[in-house]
C-alpha cells in the first residue's frame, strides 16, 4: 500500500507503503521487498502454523491478501488451501512484479490474481465477495483503519473470515551485549524508531480486538505467535538481520548519537568484518499479533 507519510515500514509480510524521505523510492521499495522476501523465508513455518490455525467452517474458494507486498501471505494461503485462488492487492508494483515472477516459477500463475490498490483511497477497486480476507502488517499503515475495517467487513461473504496479522516493531536479532564495543546497541536502536513510527504510524502495535468489534465484527479467535530462531536453524538469518538493520538505521540515524551510529554502519557494511551477516550469535525474536473475526 501506499502513503505519502516518510517512514520505513515496519516489517512484515506486507505493504508496499511509504518511502523513507532520504532515499530513492525505487532504492527503497527494492530494499524493503529483500527484506520481505526475507522475512517470508526464515518464518515460513511460524506463517504456516498461522494459516493452520485459522478459525474456518470450510477451505475457502476465494482469498484476498490486502497489502500483500512480494507474496509471502499470498503462497502461504495457496499452499494451506489448495483449492483457493488469491486476489494480491498492494500499491507497489515493484512488489507485485516480484509477486507474479514468484508466482510463475512456481506455476501458481493461474491460481493468483494481483491488484494495484491504496487502500487509503476512497474508493476501493472491485475485489469479488471473498471467504477469506489476509491482512498481515499491513492495516496498521492505512491513515484511516476504522474506515478500512468496516470495508473489509462489507467485501467479506457472508460468514467469511477475516485474519489480521500484526507485530509490535522490527524483530532483534543481536544479543544484549553486542556488539561488544557498544553493548545494547540494538536495544537502542529500536527505542529510536519506536520513537520514529510512533509520530508516522500511530496504528503500530494497536489492539485490533476492539477496533475489529466496533467495525462490526465478532472476533472468534485471538493468538500471539513467539518467533525465536537461532542462526545456527537457519541459513539466511544473518542475511535477514542484516537487512532489517539496514532498514531500522534508515528511521533510527537522526536520533543515534555519533558512537552509536558509527558501530550500526560496522554491523550493515556487508562486506566488512563486522558484518552482522557473518555473527554466529544472532537469533531473530519478535512476536505476531493474530486476529481471526467473522462477519
Amino acid at each position: 500500500m501506499s502513503h505519502p507519510q516518510p517512514h520505513v515500514p515496519a516489517h512484515g509480510h506486507a505493504h508496499g507503503h511509504a518511502h523513507a524521505h532520504h532515499q530513492h523510492p525505487v532504492e527503497d521499495d527494492a530494499g524493503q521487498a529483500e527484506v520481505l522476501d526475507l522475512d517470508a523465508e526464515v518464518l515460513a513455518e511460524h506463517l504456516a502454523a498461522i494459516t493452520d490455525w485459522l478459525p474456518l467452517d470450510a477451505d475457502p474458494r476465494h482469498v484476498v491478501d490486502l497489502g500483500a507486498g512480494t507474496g509471502a501471505g499470498t503462497f502461504a494461503l495457496l499452499g494451506r488451501f489448495p483449492g483457493a485462488r488469491v486476489t494480491a492487492v498492494d500499491a507497489s508494483p515493484g512488489h507485485l512484479l516480484r509477486l507474479r515472477e514468484k508466482a510463475h516459477a512456481l506455476g501458481l500463475a493461474d491460481r493468483i490474481t494481483t491488484v494495484q490498490a491504496d487502500l487509503d483511497e476512497a474508493d476501493w477497486p472491485e475485489l469479488g465477495r471473498p471467504d477469506l480476507i489476509w491482512a498481515s502488517a499491513s492495516m496498521h499503515h492505512l491513515a484511516d483503519p476504522d474506515r478500512a475495517l468496516r470495508r473489509v467487513r462489507e467485501l467479506l461473504a457472508p460468514d467469511g473470515v477475516f485474519a489480521l496479522v500484526e507485530l509490535a516493531g522490527f524483530p532483534r536479532f543481536l544479543p544484549p551485549d553486542a556488539p561488544a564495543e557498544r553493548p545494547g546497541l540494538e536495544e537502542r536502536c529500536q527505542r529510536a524508531t519506536d520513537h520514529f513510527h510512533a509520530e508516522h504510524v500511530p496504528h503500530r502495535g494497536a489492539d485490533w480486538g476492539p477496533l475489529l468489534t466496533a467495525a462490526g465484527f465478532t472476533v472468534t479467535g485471538e493468538r500471539t505467535v513467539t518467533v525465536h530462531i537461532d542462526a545456527t536453524e537457519h541459513p539466511s538469518v544473518g542475511r535477514y538481520a542484516l537487512a532489517t538493520l539496514r532498514r531500522i538505521r534508515s528511521a533510527a540515524a537522526e536520533a543515534l548519537d555519533p558512537a552509536d551510529l558509527a558501530a550500526l554502519d560496522r554491523l550493515t557494511d556487508a562486506d566488512g568484518p563486522d558484518s552482522v551477516a557473518l555473527r554466529e550469535d544472532l537469533a531473530v525474536r519478535t512476536e505476531r499479533q493474530v486476529w481471526a473475526a467473522r462477519r
